[in-house]
This record gives structure tokens, C-alpha cells and sequence, in this order.
């Protein structure tokens, strides 16, 4: 059977996979979605730490604000080395937003809540039983062949398969370089009473009751605690569940209190990212493109920005308002993201598991200066936690000379708005929306500063709103969050990105169309 009436097909009912499938239908997109598995598998926290910016991301789809409910909120970050505390970290707002900047859920459950969203979804048509074995495109279409001999055609493939995505890549002649981890971890998903630890992150190096190595622990819904232990790469779980050390490593954590294990894995972790995301009519998202540890909590949600980036270039080229050649920048831009990532995590795993003697004596010097040394501090990597990417150098951001970036801030912190920057959510007046995040997600839009005109931007053939920063908010508080000054037009992607901060109206329409490309297509039929 060939199905002929869906633009676009993603493979992989992941929540990559599903966060991509809404926002396609989102713009009026029809998504097949496509699974190798007989259904979904409800086992195991896997990925829980779900960041501020892609709980937005996913209330743009209408499930947002339910995970966070459900979820535990932390702001916390707690380092230890031993038995001293290091220090605390909070994560900064750029705005005001309505999310916490973490919540702990399990995959599994923001799983669900994304698939009522799509049950509710007429434009996905969702298959399971359907794993692609072969890949064909030509110049029009990608045709998918599944291990029962169905087949589906669509204009575009978002490919969602998750880690074992090999193959898939391997048809598309992907390279997937990197390396793995030595060191194993241990996870453990502990239901328990625990009093005063269900609202922080908690890591350890070097405690007592795992002697050398480090322990991260994160609270979860329903009294459950997520504990990872990192364990040498010869660790037999089986032969400690049999001995009775599992129980004695738990206590060690839980002390006397009752405890129930719901859920346990031994990981090995991967640092990998494709060479291509985009090929031909193929782009690979999620765990299928990059690979990363699991400290900083990078994964998933860099996924979720892998997501959103596809889905609305898509939209656009399938919509006639940009040429095939916007396809190219989600390369360009995401490739960066997990270049970034890739990066960030190298830098914690090579702090948590030094390569040598030297490495290992220069980490102890500084976790035991850490204590009284608060320069030292900033050396202390138990993971960079997961933050959006800056796409200051994307060929589809305009520079603005007066807002130079510079570079990743510390810790916790966000940089200032400008060209590149995700924008910050704060409040705003409108009969449509009541956060400025909500307002932009439609598709460009120009926010005019006071003392600015609004622009005329009726030679660009896509729709573009022009708002008054004045009317959106009469306090200032936007143009404050933002810095906006006198004078000034902000272009705001489609997700929320600035694209350009121009003076002059008359460079505002070379922005418009350096945002969708550079390349002028005809206003759809």
C-alpha cells in the first residue's frame, strides 16, 4: 500500500518524532508518522530533564504547560565533593517566562501527553509496525519501503529514529564519527521518601558510598528519585543484584527508609554527530543526528530544537514563501548545535573520567580548592545544563555591529537579546496572546521600538506581522527584556529567534529575505 496524501514523513514516534509531527501540523503540514515498534514502549525514565525553552516549544503544540504541571520543578543545582557542598547553582531568565527553567518528567509520560495531542490532530496519520528498511528519492519525492512491503511517498522524510538509527544512516551514506565512553553508568529509578531532596539537583564527586567516581541525582514525580552512578566498564548488574551490593549502594543513598526499585539500566554513553543532516529530501533529527552524554540534560531537548528548526523551514518551502535552499541552513544550524554539544559534554566527561594520572591529580586539586576557592569553582564541570543555541553566525541572522556577541556566558546565565538570541518571554497586551514567545510562533514578525515607524514590508510574499512595542506593552517591559532602543526594528523568526536589529527601514526587507534564505520564491498560488 503507498500512501500519496502527506507532505512530509517522519520516522521515529519518539518525542523528537512526535514534537516534529505537531509543529508540521501546526503550520497545516500533513505528517505521516512512522514506527518500527508495535506500540509505545512505557518502561524507564530515560531522558527527564525537560528544559524551560522546550516546554515552550511544546505549549506551542498545546502540551506545555501539563508536562510542567506534572513534572517536578527544580531551580537548584547542588555540587558536592565528598561530603562539602561546592556551591548551588540558579538558572538566570532572560524574561519572565510562566516555565521553571527545568522540570523532571519522565520520556515515557511527556510521551503520552504527546500523543493525545496528536490523537486530537487530524493532519497525522500515525503507523506503527512500519519500520523503514529502504530509503529512494528523486528530485520530487522520498519514497519509504518497510519491512512488510508498504510503502509511503512524501515530499520530505524527517528521519526521528533514535540512537539505533544506523541504519537509516547507512542508506543515506551518513558518517556518524565520535567515540564512546569506557565507564558505565548505573540508573536506577528509586520510589522513596527522601525529605528535602524532591526540589534539587544533586551531584557528587567522589562520595564515600562510590568511592573515585561521581553520582547524580534528580528528583522525579510520584516520589521517585532518578539516581545515575557512574561504575567501571566491567560492572555486572546481575551479579550485584545477586551479592546484595545494589541494595547496599542504594542505602548508602537512602539510608533505612522503604524503597522500591521501579525501573534499572547499565549505560554506556556516546559522543557522536552525522556528518549531513539534510540529504536530498532527507533531514535527520534528534538522536539520530548527535549523540551526547547525559550530563548537561542535552539530549532531548536538542532534539526538540532540532524539531522546531525542520519544521518550520519546511512549512516555508512547502508553502511556496522560501526556495529548497532554506533546507541547507537547517544543517548549518542545528550541525552547530550538536557541534556545541558535542563539546560542552566532551568537556564534563573528560572532567568526570580524567584520561590519565595528570588529569585525574589536576581534577582533585581543584574539586578539594573548590571548597574555600571560589575562582576554582568555575573549573568544577559536573555538566553545563542544556540551554538553546545562539545562531549568531547562521547565514540566516543579520549582524547588527552595535550588539556583538560575546560568546557562550557563564554558567546559568543567558546571553543579552540581539541578532541570533532566542527572545526572552516575558508579558504582553494582545487580544491573542499573553506572552511575547506565544505571539511570535505564527510565522516573521517585525516589534517596532518607540520613536520607529512601521515599516511597509508588502514586497516580501509571506506574511509578516508588524507589531508596535508600544501597544504589546505600555510599562516597557518587553523593550527592557529585549534592550530595545529608540528607533529600532527587531525581525523575529518564526521560532522565536531575532533575525536582524535594523535602524533603517530600508535594510529591513534585505533581512526578510537573508532569513528565509536569501532567495526570492513566488507568494503560493
Amino acid at each position: 500500500m503507498t500512501v500519496r496524501d502527506r507532505s512530509v514523513a517522519v520516522i521515529g514516534n519518539g518525542p523528537v518524532g512526535q514534537t516534529t509531527a505537531l509543529l508540521l501540523a501546526r503550520w497545516g503540514v500533513p505528517v505521516v508518522l512512522l514506527d518500527g515498534r508495535p506500540g509505545r514502549d512505557k518502561i524507564g525514565s530515560k531522558a527527564i530533564c525537560q528544559q524551560r525553552d522546550v516546554l515552550d516549544v511544546w505549549e506551542s503544540v498545546g502540551a506545555g504547560r501539563r508536562i510542567a504541571d506534572e513534572g517536578v520543578t527544580w531551580s537548584i543545582a547542588r555540587t558536592f565533593h565528598r561530603d562539602t557542598e561546592l556551591f548551588a547553582l540558579s538558572m538566570e531568565d532572560a524574561g519572565r517566562s510562566d516555565f521553571p527553567p527545568f522540570v523532571n518528567i519522565s520520556q515515557s509520560r511527556v510521551e503520552e501527553i504527546l500523543d493525545e495531542r496528536i490523537e486530537r490532530q487530524p493532519l497525522i496519520d500515525v503507523r506503527w509496525n512500519h519500520k523503514v528498511t529502504r530509503i529512494d528519492q528523486d528530485a520530487d519525492s522520498v519514497r519509504l519501503t518497510t519491512e512488510s512491503g508498504a510503502q509511503v511517498v512524501a515530499d520530505y522524510v524527517v528521519a526521528c529514529a533514535g540512537a539505533h538509527g544506523e541504519d537509516l544512516r547507512s542508506a543515506l551514506d551518513v558518517r556518524f564519527e565520535g567515540h564512546s565512553f569506557d565507564d558505565r553508568f548505573l540508573i536506577c529509578d528509586i520510589r522513596v521518601d527522601l525529605p528535602g531532596w524532591a526540589r534539587e539537583r544533586r551531584f557528587w564527586f567522589d562520595p564515600v558510598w562510590n568511592p573515585g567516581r561521581q553520582v547524580l541525582i534528580h528528583p522525579c514525580p510520584g516520589s521517585t528519585f532518578r539516581i545515575d552512578w557512574q561504575v567501571p566498564g566491567d560492572y555486572d548488574l546481575a551479579e550485584e543484584e545477586r551479592s546484595g551490593a545494589l541494595d547496599a549502594r542504594i542505602r548508602a543513598i537512602v539510608g533505612d527508609a522503604d524503597y522500591e526499585i521501579v525501573w534499572k539500566s547499565v549505560y554506556r554513553f556516546h559522543s557522536r554527530v552525522a556528518d549531513r543532516f539534510r540529504v536530498g529530501r532527507v533531514l535527520l533529527a534528534g538522536d539520530c543526528a548527535h549523540l551526547v552524554s547525559p550530563f548537561g540534560a542535552r539530549g532531548l531537548n536538542s532534539g526538540v530544537g532540532d524539531a522546531e528548526n525542520v519544521a518550520w523551514k519546511l512549512a516555508y518551502v512547502l508553502g511556496g514563501w522560501a526556495d529548497e535552499s532554506l533546507l541547507d541552513t537547517y544543517h548549518t544550524e542545528r550541525h552547530a548545535a550538536a557541534v556545541e554539544n558535542i563539546e560542552v559534554t566532551t568537556a564534563t566527561m573528560d572532567f568526570l573520567v580524567p584520561h590519565d594520572e595528570e588529569q585525574a591529580a589536576l581534577r582533585e586539586s581543584v574539586l578539594t580548592g573548590a571548597a574555600t576557592d571560589p575562582e576554582l569553582r568555575s573549573k568544577v564541570d559536573s555538566g553545563r545544563l542544556s540551554e538553546p543555541f545562539w545562531y549568531v553566525t547562521s547565514p540566516l541572522t543579520t549582524p547588527d555591529p552595535g550588539r556583538p556577541f560575546a560568546g557562550r556566558p557563564p554558567r546559568g546565565q543567558v546571553p543579552p537579546s540581539g541578532p541570533g538570541i532566542l527572545v526572552p518571554d516575558v508579558p504582553v497586551s494582545a487580544p491573542e496572546a499573553t506572552r511575547l514567545r506565544e505571539l511570535l510562533r505564527d510565522g516573521f514578525c517585525v516589534l517596532v521600538a518607540r520613536g520607529a515607524e512601521a515599516p511597509d514590508v508588502s514586497s516580501v510574499p509571506w506574511p509578516v506581522r508588524v507589531l508596535s512595542l508600544a501597544d504589546l506593552d505600555e510599562g516597557g517591559t518587553v523593550a527592557e527584556a529585549l534592550g530595545a532602543r529608540p528607533g529600532e526594528l527587531w525581525l523575529i523568526r518564526p521560532d522565536a529567534y531575532t533575525a536582524a536589529v535594523v535602524t533603517d527601514p530600508a535594510e529591513l526587507t534585505p533581512a526578510l529575505f537573508r532569513a528565509v534564505g536569501g532567495a526570492q520564491a513566488p507568494a503560493p498560488a
